[in-house]
């Protein structure tokens, strides 16, 4: 019994110790698919069609991340898991507008 209960005790913890380490992992991700898609545009694998629609794509990310914030308490675990899909998602967009010859 008082095993089960320190064990519950101590994952409520490290859920709540993790929750900064975790929105700060968004936002690293945010700035690196940032860094990406800059970089496409300055070696040229990139048109500026191609990074105008993945900026928009990443301005919508962030206003979601915003509104999600001020709604209240920080992320929850539901949009903490939205916002990765949606990085995951741009991430790949990101890649495959890189890769695709047409700037180069």
């Amino acid at each position: 019994m008082k095993i089960a209960r320190l064990a519950t005790i101590v994952s409520i913890g490290l859920t709540l110790s993790s929750a900064p380490a975790l929105a700060q992992n968004i936002n690293k991700r945010e700035a690196r698919q940032q860094h990406r898609i800059a970089e496409g545009i300055e070696n040229g694998s990139l048109t500026p069609k191609e990074a105008a629609r993945l900026e928009r794509q990443e301005a919508r990310i962030n206003e979601l991340e915003a509104k999600d914030r001020r709604s209240g308490g920080g992320l929850s675990p539901k949009e903490r898991e939205e916002l990765n899909r949606l990085l995951n998602a741009e991430s790949h967009r990101i890649y495959v507008q890189k890769h695709d010859k047409q700037g180069k």
